[in-house]
């Protein structure tokens, strides 16, 4: 296990922005300050630490940058894992961005901590670098809506070919005086994964194929809901389907946005809902046992289920994001993912975090930190408008040499930051 302590000593200037929401999160020309100096303990090595995450918002780009400088205190070196590979230069971009998701064009180069594609049956929730800080991955989305036509398009890694996923879409009546159906929309997705062991000598890809419908019934400046129904099969396996309803409600004068989707799910035997989710870069091969995900299909039987998403953002001072998906009479088959935001607005008090866990059987087991858990959470204090005392914690994983498999790798960094909001001139 990986232990990580970090104390802060100085200052130094950054800024946060990003696709899931954190502290300090500005609109268009805006940026925030923030950022530190300090000691890290790291695999009983200590090293002297300046860390750097520079963001900022121009109209509709957004750009952030992670940039760790770590010297070790014995050797005065800088840490190699951080810069021992070329495509670790290529990792100091954290993100870089064009709009936001539903926007007529989206794009973004980076961390990619919350990927669907569609209504999410077949990828949600997917996280790119849920495993090892050191070996982070930079992945690309591009999405474009054209009115009649769309695309939806990521893959998890521009440094090495592994996961592809697109979704193309149809409204055949866009523009027309139809009431109702000039929004109806047919698409079909694909995801494939080219090489889940990470070993190109072995033919072990998986590719899974969907096609969806979906119907806006609703579309009033404070109300808008559709109705969808998904069709998904895994190549080589079973298939499945599901069929919703997503309702978005608006409050006057941007008071609150709240997103509420429940969707039932029929599921055939040999597969799975959202196969890429948030564990997916995790389960997806596990080295030490030789097994990988792709084997938990065969035993899947025939099964429904419901999944429900609630997403809330309430006087642009709490922002949350949950799902939770589980099958009828099947122990263990609960999966849970919560994202939290309080930003600058709320008085004194910062905070974010996200927190995934599969294999939830009931309450009692759905809030725990092990092997079934990720997750990152942050609280800070405002000292006054441009001081504030932050308190990081990452559970998350990294693959063990010794042991030949994943272990469970934590991180804790105390920090005191400078924050200071400013305005682009145009």
């Amino acid at each position: 296990m990986r232990h990580i302590i970090t104390f802060l000593v100085f200052l130094f200037p950054s800024i946060l922005l990003s696709q899931t929401p954190y502290v300090g999160s500005t609109g268009q020309d805006q940026g925030i300050f923030m950022g530190s100096m300090g000691v890290s303990v790291i695999d009983d090595q200590t090293f002297f630490t300046m860390r750097m995450r520079p963001e900022l918002a121009i109209g509709k780009f957004g750009f952030g940058l992670d940039i760790p400088i770590r010297f070790n205190l014995d050797s005065g070196e800088i840490r190699k894992a951080d810069w021992d590979e070329s495509y670790d230069y290529l990792r100091v971009v954290r993100y870089a961005r064009y709009g936001q998701k539903r926007e007529p064009l989206y794009s973004r180069i980076g961390d990619l901590d919350a990927t669907r594609i569609g209504h999410g049956f077949i990828m949600n929730f997917y996280n790119n670098n849920v495993v090892n800080y050191d070996q982070r991955k930079v992945g690309l989305i591009l999405d474009v809506d054209a009115g009649m036509f769309g695309v939806e398009s990521m893959t998890n890694n521009v440094g090495r070919a592994e996961i592809f996923g697109g979704r193309a879409y149809y409204r055949p009546l866009f523009g027309q005086s139809f009431f109702l159906l000039e929004n109806l929309a047919f698409g079909a997705s694909i995801v494939t994964d080219i090489d889940p062991d990470q070993n190109r000598s072995t033919a072990d890809g998986l590719t899974e194929f969907g096609f969806d419908v979906e119907l806006p019934i609703v579309r009033t400046p404070l109300v808008n809901t559709i109705l969808y129904a998904d069709f998904a099969k895994i190549n080589g396996y079973g298939s499945g389907q599901a069929a919703g309803v997503e309702t978005t409600f608006r409050g006057l004068l941007g008071t609150f946005n709240i997103t509420a989707q429940l969707e039932r799910r029929f599921l055939g035997a040999n597969f799975l809902p959202a196969y890429f989710n948030a564990f997916y870069e995790l389960d997806r091969y596990r080295p030490g046992s030789g097994t990988s995900k792709e084997a938990t299909l065969s035993v899947q039987p025939e099964a429904q289920g419901t999944f429900g998403l609630l997403h809330g953002e309430i006087l642009n001072a709490f922002q949350l994001t949950g799902t939770f998906e589980k099958l009828d009479d099947v122990k263990n088959s609960g999966l849970l993912h919560m994202e939290l935001a309080v930003p600058n607005t709320v008085p004194s008090i910062s905070a974010r975090g996200t927190y995934d866990r599969v294999g939830i059987d009931g309450f009692s087991d759905a809030f725990k930190l092990d092997e079934r858990s990720v997750a990152k959470f942050g609280l800070g204090y405002k000292i006054n408008p441009f001081i504030m005392v932050f308190m990081d914690y990452v559970w998350t994983f990294r693959f063990d040499p010794a042991g030949n498999k994943y272990v469970s790798q934590k991180h804790i960094e105390p920090q005191i930051s400078f924050v200071m909001p400013f305005q682009l001139a145009r």
